[in-house]
Order: structure tokens, then C-alpha cells, then sequence
């Protein structure tokens, strides 16, 4: 998941202590938790992880097929709960307080879930629980009269009256805790062609199984689309974000790549972050983040502008002869403007170029150009090309 101009994957297994009464045993409970993102992700760690078990044709299976054998493999390893988590959430969590809650309750199954008012309920899927925090109801994505059946009085859960009173909905964070053989017998037994925990699994999983909702209160936000990952990055540039990354008692790490620090010639940077590894030069950054190894040419103006950055470094050899052969090196060039935008990786942007969507098209596909836009924000393809004096 790219974040704040860097890039973070989580894969974890711990081991929490076996309790017996009010004393730890020498024994201990391990609990596995996988990412389950996408099969790029898992293919970047089951195919380290599994190498034995796993083939290249498994991987073009349906998603939780795909993680069956990862599954099996956990229980012959006694492994007895497995956390599954989703790739494109921004928040933090202590997940040993949701593993211990779900063994202290019992629960087949365990549903992280926030709060959420009525003008996002319709994004999720939404659950109704009893006084004990049973699932009882779960709808995905409901509408009109079904989104309203699905509000819960939210006081049960401790809210204070200004929250409970707004947040009427449960909402499911995509973040699962599943007993291994709980999850193993709903694959093989009841899902054995299903693709999504949330949308399949889950809902019938509650009519028949302990299925028990751990309500999180803190900051958590779905990237999942362009609208929300744009605002979500932008939104770690506010002097006092929602969600902060540099908490000395909660850090957050990403992988080490050990590039220079950023060189800064006469700029203008306001409100940004700007990552590792880039060249800036006689540049304006407003309200914007800059990735790793970016380069921004003099004249460059960026605002409200999400910069990926780039895989690898160009020397000034080949930028030179590609700009002596017209050609556009990786980075922006001189004197260009780019508002609202999100430039994906290794993007070649000209001289003079003007991205600013001035007539606020909310949709367009122009992929063969190297760009297209979403909810009004044009982004800017992988590897892409937009030649000089280029207007969108």
C-alpha cells in the first residue's frame, strides 16, 4: 500500500500466551495473520512462504482457494486463529487486543467494525448485533429502505452521545479473526468456489457460527478507490492529520532503502511531505506528496498533488540524451503545472505542461494517452509519457 509517499506491506505471526484461570502456562497459542489484498500481494509472499506447497497455476485461482493451502498449513503447525486483514486501510490497531477478545469471547469468527454515519453506510457492508456483540444481521452495501433497517443504537457499545448519535451504523473494516478450523471447514465444506470474505463467507457464516463484532473507535479509512486514496494521502500534509506517523510509541515501518536524503534548491514547499531520494529544484510544492526518488525540473508547480515517484534513478547521461533526442526523462519538466492530480510511478511528464482539469471533467478513460480521470481527479498512468506543451 503506497502511503505518505512511501510504500508499506504488513505479514505478521506472533504467539499469545495459553491462559489457564488467571495464570499464563508455559504453552502458547500462535496466531497467523495474512494480508488479504490482492493476489499481486499474495503472490509477493506466498510464493516465499509456501514455495513447497504452492504452484504458478494455483495462483490464478479464485482468491481464498488460492490461500486454502496457507490455511492447511497453519493447522498442521497448531496454529489456532488466523487474522486476515485487507490492504488498502489506513489506520492503526492493536491486533493482540482483537485476537484476546475474540478467544476470551469464544467466537468462531471475529468482524472488526467502526462507526460510520449515514452518507458512507451505503459504502460497506453494515451488521446488526445482540447485547453480547453476536452478529446477527450483516448486508453488504445496503440501499434506501435496507440501508435504514440496518442502524444500531451504538450507545451499547459506549460511544460518547455526540458519536452514537450520528454514527447509527456498524460498518465491517474488512478485518477478519477466524478459529483455522472454523475457516477450513466454511472453505472446503460450504465455500469452496468463494472470492470474498465479506460478500459471501461472512453473511452465512453469522446464521450458523459465533460470529462476534470487535468495535475499533479510532482513526480508519478505506483507500480502496482513487476518491479516498487521493484524499487519505493529501490529508497526511494537515499540521494536526487524523492519522499520525510518527508516534514514538506506535511507530509504523516501511521496507529500507537506504537512498540519500532529498536535495532542495531554492523551493517553495508548503504543507507537504516529501519523501526520499528526490530532486527539487527552484520548484513550488503546495498541499502535496512527493514519493521516493521523484524529480521536479525549475519552473515546476505542484498543488494538491499526489506524486508516486519512481522505481529507479536515471543518469545524467541518459537524461541528457533523451532531452537532446526529444524524448521526456522520468520526472516533471521545466515550468509545468499539475493541480489535483496523482502521478503513478516512473511517469515521464514534458516541459510545459498544463494538468489542472480546468473544465472539471468528473469521468474520462484516455489511457492511451497516459491519463485518465475519476470523481474529477486526473491521474496519471505507470510509465506514462505526456510530451510537451501537453493541456488536460
Amino acid at each position: 500500500m503506497f502511503c505518505g509517499g512511501l510504500l508499506f506491506l504488513l505479514v505478521r505471526c506472533w504467539r499469545l500466551p495459553r491462559q489457564q484461570g488467571n495464570q499464563e502456562s508455559d504453552g502458547s497459542r500462535e496466531q497467523l495473520m495474512l494480508s488479504d489484498s490482492s493476489c499481486g500481494y499474495l503472490r509477493f509472499f506466498l510464493c516465499h512462504l509456501l514455495m513447497l506447497y504452492l504452484s504458478y497455476d494455483a495462483i490464478t485461482l479464485p482468491i481464498l482457494n488460492c490461500c486454502l493451502l496457507f490455511f492447511k498449513d497453519a493447522r498442521l503447525k497448531r496454529i489456532e486463529n488466523i487474522l486476515i486483514l485487507s490492504g488498502d486501510h489506513l489506520y492503526r490497531m492493536d491486533y493482540m487486543d482483537f485476537v484476546q477478545k475474540h478467544v476470551d469471547k469464544g467466537a468462531d469468527i471475529s468482524v472488526a467494525c467502526v462507526p460510520v454515519d449515514e452518507s458512507r453506510a451505503s459504502d460497506f457492508g453494515l451488521m446488526k448485533t445482540d447485547r453480547n456483540g453476536r452478529i446477527t444481521d450483516f448486508v453488504e452495501k445496503p440501499k434506501d429502505e435496507n440501508l435504514k433497517s440496518m442502524q444500531v443504537d451504538m450507545d451499547i457499545f459506549g460511544l460518547c452521545p455526540e458519536v452514537a448519535n450520528t454514527h447509527k451504523y456498524m460498518a465491517s473494516m474488512g478485518i477478519y479473526v477466524f478459529r483455522t478450523d472454523v475457516l477450513l471447514r466454511l472453505l472446503r465444506g460450504h465455500y469452496p468456489t468463494a472470492n470474498d470474505f465479506g460478500s459471501e463467507v461472512i453473511p452465512m457464516a453469522a446464521k450458523d457460527y459465533n460470529v462476534q463484532a470487535y468495535l475499533f473507535d479510532g482513526y480508519w479509512e478505506d483507500i480502496g478507490t482513487i476518491k479516498s486514496f487521493y484524499e487519505a494521502n493529501l490529508a497526511l500534509t494537515d499540521q494536526c492529520p487524523n492519522f499520525y506517523f510518527y508516534d514514538p510509541v506506535k511507530p509504523i515501518f516501511t521496507s529500507p532503502r537506504f537512498l540519500p536524503p532529498t536535495k532542495v534548491e531554492n523551493c517553495k514547499i508548503l504543507n507537504s511531505i516529501i519523501s526520499h531520494g528526490c530532486f527539487l529544484t527552484e520548484c513550488s510544492v503546495e498541499h502535496s506528496v512527493i514519493g521516493i526518488r521523484s524529480r521536479l525540473e525549475p519552473g515546476v508547480q505542484l498543488k494538491d498533488t499526489m506524486m508516486m515517484g519512481a522505481d529507479y534513478y536515471q543518469t545524467e547521461a541518459e537524461r541528457f540524451s533523451e532531452l537532446s533526442d526529444g524524448k521526456v526523462p522520468v520526472g516533471v519538466g521545466e515550468h509545468t503545472k499539475i493541480r489535483n492530480c496523482v502521478i503513478d510511478k516512473n511517469a515521464r511528464i514534458g516541459k510545459n505542461v498544463v494538468i489542472t482539469n480546468s473544465e472539471n471533467v468528473q469521468e474520462a478513460d484516455r489511457q492511451l494517452e497516459g491519463f485518465y480521470i475519476r470523481s474529477g481527479i486526473t491521474v496519471v498512468l505507470k510509465n506514462a509519457v505526456i510530451p510537451d506543451g501537453t493541456i488536460i
